[in-house]
């Protein structure tokens, strides 16, 4: 069962086997977390992303990259609904956290950072966000034992912590 912790922190600086991306369906990097990820990851990313999602990636599903100059040697994707868009299912975004541990199993990975997916400019309901990330990964059977769920926001730290000390 995974030990799942808050973070405050640069996810693109989580000494990990692989951060998660909050990524959009076109998988060619945008803003926010994805942005970030790219550019601290450098072109190799975006080159693996082009290679292996020639078509995208549809929402509610991951797959991986090479974390190329990023600590982490591996970028799980996945990409999360669209809160602001209309994407309110919230089976879509509990699907990402499943994803992204089964590609996590898939690669060995045993220690993993995850930002708040689709908690950001696709605007699900923060405290909603956090329950399914918490929830989902408490409910996923993984080989994952290192789970870390990293803000750089210290109130969104907080939150995230408070929800985390209601866990039995």
């Amino acid at each position: 069962m995974a030990v799942v912790t808050a973070v405050l922190g640069d996810i693109t600086e989580q000494r990990v086997d692989a951060i998660v991306n909050a990524a959009n369906n076109a998988m060619r990097g945008g803003g926010g977390v994805d942005g970030a990820i790219h550019r601290a990851g450098g072109p190799a990313v975006l080159e693996d992303c082009i290679a292996r999602f020639p078509y995208g990636l549809a929402t509610g599903d991951a797959g991986w990259t090479t974390g190329g100059a990023l600590p982490a040697p591996w970028v799980i994707h996945t990409v999360g609904p669209n809160h602001r868009a209309g994407e309110r299912d919230r089976s879509l975004l509990e699907s990402c956290y499943r994803r992204s541990l089964a590609v996590a199993d898939e690669l060995g990975v045993h220690s993993i950072a995850f930002p708040l997916i689709s908690a950001g400019v696709y605007g699900w309901p923060l405290d909603d966000a956090i329950a399914a990330a918490i929830e989902t990964i408490d409910a996923v059977d993984t080989n994952v034992d290192d789970v870390r769920l990293v803000a750089r926001d210290p109130e969104i730290f907080e939150r995230i912590s408070a929800r985390l000390a209601e866990q039995p």
